[in-house]
């Protein structure tokens, strides 16, 4: 029997509970903005584990970085996954896109990758930008490719995709953009 505890507060049995409780860790996973340049406001972040630095990456790797992340365009969506053959969630997607340049150790979670990288005021290719779609401030993320535009890997039954940060849905729910790279 599953228990759930918290703020809510019950029991959910069997098949039906367990189903229930994988589906609400999908929506708590992954589920308009400024244009390069504008001024971006930012929302706090979590403390991320004392085991993790934060990580750094030479400006050189941005462009190779945004070419990696366009060319994962169409790759299907699958909570918690992180490969090409296995499809991606949105934070999966960014840890293989930066594992493939020069980063051995990387953050996993929408949250950690928050916490390992610096906020910034102007948006540049290759930055990381965070929105809340499940109640917390940095629970989706993408790499911005320029242009308005950030690849990321949205929700269930989709795939790997190019959205505009000034669209409806994602400027009302953009907590800010933060970078890995010495800007």
């Amino acid at each position: 029997m599953l228990q759930v505890s918290g703020s809510v507060r019950g029991r959910v049995a069997g098949a039906p509970g367990l189903l229930l409780a994988c589906a609400l860790a999908l929506l708590a996973g992954c589920a308009g903005a400024p244009r390069q340049g504008m001024s971006v406001p930012q929302a706090s972040v979590p403390p991320m584990p004392a085991t993790r630095a934060p990580v750094r990456i030479d400006a050189a790797e941005r462009e190779a970085t945004v070419a990696r992340a366009m060319l994962l365009v169409n790759t299907p969506y699958r909570y918690g996954g992180n490969t090409p053959e296995g499809g991606f969630d949105c934070s999966g997607l960014v840890s293989y896109v930066l594992a493939q340049g020069t980063l051995e150790r990387l953050p996993r979670s929408t949250a950690q990758w928050a916490a390992a990288s610096t906020p910034v005021a102007d948006l540049q290719r290759g930055d990381l930008v965070f929105f809340n779609t499940s109640g917390a401030p940095y629970s989706h993320m993408g790499i911005y490719v320029g242009d308005g535009q950030f690849v990321h890997a949205p929700s269930s039954g989709g795939t790997v995709r190019k959205d505009r940060l000034a669209s409806r849905y994602f400027a009302q729910r953009f907590t800010g953009a933060r970078s890995v790279f010495e800007h």
